[in-house]
């Protein structure tokens, strides 16, 4: 049984040797290229080393029973010799030119442990040595070269090798096709690292374009959010504009004509009464105009539709002052902007025709033809008697707001026959 303290020395022992790895392959980002290159020479060499002394334990017995320390010792300076190049090549020797000469000298050490040791270990010493070239290497053309130069001389190796030293005089030509299953041993290596290197290369590609389109979102995301202020600023003095342009000056109008029907309520009672009614009317559709205004402020949404609209508007328009309001509508689909510059024109045409043209009763339809909206109001006034007739400030911002939404507005007058407005717009498509 272990003791308490043992088990957390133990675990401080585990913790720092969990943390030392860490800290060994975690300062390395494989997403730089550099990094990468240099964390994958870093584990060929250390696989290497540990793959030499494997073969130097494995031969030690045999050496020994058999007295060829010559052998022994002829082992031990070939992989003196691989790891010293891999060790110049890592750390002192960085120039692609100086860094020739030690692949041709780990080529004639390859085939020299042909000499000293047979099976598979001289070609896995040699591989990995192929590998840290083909990793470091700009571009895949050095590879090839080395590929092309380094293949041949091991297979030839090879086949001195068994020519010499276990004397094949008569198998010769098998001898020589055997090498070629060493040459396609390299081919397949060379294939397979090159294959690995173009993946993670094209990994790399995406991983940077994604992090662009990530850089490119967020500044969408900061672009968004400067054209929201701006448009929520635009709305909001759009918003006053219109507060001052129309409900300040209906209220001007109500004070204008109290005042004119408190002067003339004596001498003529009903004209007074007229422009009472008007004035009511007039007040009634400032507040409508300053609660829209207020519900647009504060974020709200209209639900009701543009006929629901319209046909409220008539309806304060008749009660309580007497007029009469004959009407057809279709339901329409509008956007916003649209939806209220049809209200706030029906609300403008009716306050003119009781204010102007002192009239009793209205005609209103909103038509829906060939991908038009026909919006039409007349009324039974006194009409025009100056032709052409002068625009007033509502009705030339009327004009103006219609251009704007690619409509047009047209104006008919004739003395006694009253004043008629019509107003045609194209019509937006519902979802």
């Amino acid at each position: 049984m272990y003791s308490p303290k043992q088990k957390r020395k133990e675990k401080t022992e585990e913790k720092g040797f969990r943390a030392y790895f860490l800290r060994l392959f975690g300062k390395y980002d494989f997403r730089d290229e550099r990094q990468f290159v240099i964390f994958t020479k870093w584990l060929v060499f250390i696989v290497l080393v540990f793959v030499e002394t494997l073969i130097v334990l494995q031969h030690f017995d045999h050496f020994e029973r058999n007295g060829g320390w010559k052998g022994l010792i002829a082992l031990a300076v070939v992989c003196f010799v691989f790891t010293l190049s891999e060790s110049l090549k890592l750390f002192v020797v960085k120039r692609s030119k100086g860094r020739i000469v030690f692949y041709v000298l780990d080529a004639l050490a390859a085939c020299c442990f042909l000499f000293v040791t047979g099976g598979v270990y001289p070609i896995v010493v040699y591989v990995l040595v192929l590998t840290e070239f083909y990793i470091g290497a700009e571009g895949s053309l050095p590879s090839v070269i080395l590929l092309c130069i380094a293949a041949p001389i091991y297979a030839a190796g090879y086949v001195l090798h068994q020519y010499f030293t276990i004397g094949l005089h008569e198998q010769l030509y098998p001898l020589i096709t055997k090498s070629f299953s060493y040459i396609f041993i390299f081919i397949v290596h060379f294939l397979a690292v090159q294959i690995a290197l173009a993946f993670y290369r094209q990994f790399l590609k995406l991983d940077k374009a994604l992090s662009e389109l990530d850089e490119k979102r967020k500044e969408l995301e900061k672009a968004y959010a400067v054209v929201a202020e701006v448009t929520a600023l635009e709305e909001r003095q759009r918003i006053a504009k219109e507060i001052h342009d129309t409900a300040g000056h209906s209220l001007t109008t109500v004070i204008m004509q109290t005042e004119a029907a408190k002067l003339i309520f004596e001498k003529n009672p009903e004209e007074a009464k007229q422009k009472i009614v008007a004035a009511n009317l007039q007040a009634k559709h400032a507040l409508e105009e300053l609660r829209d205004s207020v519900h647009l402020l504060s974020g709200a949404k209209e639900n009701q539709t543009l006929k629901t609209a319209l046909e409220g508007i008539l309806h304060e328009s008749t009660d309580g002052t007497g007029i009469v309001i004959r009407s057809e509508i279709d339901e329409v689909f509008v956007y916003p902007a649209k939806f209220r510059f049809l209200c706030n024109t029906l609300k403008e045409g009716i306050s003119n025709g009781l204010r102007h043209g002192g009239a009793t009763a209205f005609w209103f339809s909103l038509k829906r033809e060939n991908r038009k909206i026909t919006f039409l109001l007349s009324d039974n006034g006194k009409g025009v008697q100056d032709k052409p007739f002068a625009l007033g400030f509502g009705l030339s911002g009327m004009q103006e707001r219609a251009r704007a939404l690619g409509g047009e507005v047209s104006f008919e007058s004739e003395e006694g026959e009253g004043f008629e407005l019509k107003l045609i717009l194209p019509e937006d498509k519902g979802e």
